[in-house]
């Protein structure tokens, strides 16, 4: 042993700094790999109630949570389910009236409200088409899909008129660029839309908005959904992308110049479009997550109202609260 130690020789600096600077990288390597990923899915692509979701991720909220958000858009409710079910995302971003899929057997339940008032929307028509709410009976009007929010929103705007929830002829068309191309051509009186592609009409004096719902209060325009497999597996993840979620929420109402610095390419409206779209928006977001039983009364009835359900739901089933921050 003896011999050993006095035959040992220091390292060379170089060869020394070397092999530091290789366990810091190792050790980098290991910090990031040790960030939980997470499959999050938009019910659309460019609609504001989602750009909380990359303003979480530019910002650095999530990753402070140890989470690698990997982010996919949808066209719509029906698609996001799909990928639930297909095990292809962990947690969705859709709208509070497709709660009605777990009623129906979707493996996901509601672990947060994301936001009430369906502030979101709006009916645009063209310039020179319907002056008042009154004029839409009996005239064409495009929704995303049959049973989906805007649907709903448009049959209760017939409902309020008093003329039945088929009083305006609301037609499913899909992708919003083919229902703006009919809107142009004729095919249609009416579109319900985000007020950010609402407002970029207006701007191109290509539309103009007629019906806001800012009457409707009591409403839950957004939730957060998971899978009931990362329910099981993965309750700090979620736990955590709730924390990062609410937190993304507080850091868009105190900084609105940087939050529609990230929101405008995102939504793909100019800064202009995305100013008004913050101001009339922000105000629905949720600041706890948590589920209103008189807002999802409401839900509820719709689902029986437009044919989706014969009888209303056990809601304790559809949603639970536990992830939220406490």
């Amino acid at each position: 042993m003896r011999k050993l130690l006095t035959t040992f020789k220091p390292l060379h600096p170089i060869a020394a700094a070397v092999i530091i600077a290789a366990a810091g990288l190792i050790g980098l390597s290991a910090k990031a790999s040790a960030d939980d990923t997470l499959r999050v899915g938009k019910a659309v692509p460019e609609a504001f109630s989602f750009t909380p979701l990359d303003i979480g991720i530019q910002t650095g909220i999530f990753k402070k949570y140890g989470l690698d958000i990997q982010e996919t858009a949808f066209a719509g409710d029906a698609k996001l389910q799909q990928a639930m079910a297909s095990d292809s995302i962990d947690i969705g971003l859709g709208s509070g009236p497709a709660m009605a899929f777990i009623v129906k057997g979707a493996p996901v339940k509601a672990i947060a409200t994301m936001a009430g008032p369906p502030l979101l929307l709006a009916i645009v028509v063209r310039p020179d088409g319907a002056k008042a709410v009154a004029d839409l009976k009996g005239k064409k009007v495009s929704v995303s899909t049959p049973g989906s929010l805007t649907y709903f929103l448009v049959s209760e705007t017939s409902r309020d008129q008093g003329w039945g929830p088929n009083g305006i002829d609301i037609e499913p068309m899909g992708a919003m660029p083919g229902q703006i191309a009919a809107l142009k051509r004729g095919d249609i009186d009416g579109i319900i839309m985000d007020v950010g592609n609402a407002f970029n009409l207006e701007n191109k004096g290509e539309g103009r908005i007629l019906v806001r719902f800012t009457q409707m209060k009591d409403f839950i325009i957004h939730v957060i959904y998971a899978t009931d497999k990362d329910i099981a597996s993965k309750p700090d993840d979620l736990s955590k992308f709730l924390k990062g979620w609410f937190e993304t929420i507080a850091y868009m109402r105190a900084h609105k110049d940087e939050t529609v610095k990230i929101a405008g390419p995102v939504m793909g409206k100019d800064a202009d479009v995305t100013n008004r779209t913050y101001d009339e928006v922000m105000p629905m977001f949720s600041a706890d997550g948590k589920f209103s039983a008189k807002a999802l009364g409401v839900i509820s009835r719709s689902w029986i109202q437009l044919g989706m359900l014969k009888e209303p739901p056990d809601l304790k089933t559809l949603y639970t609260e536990q992830f939220l921050p406490k």
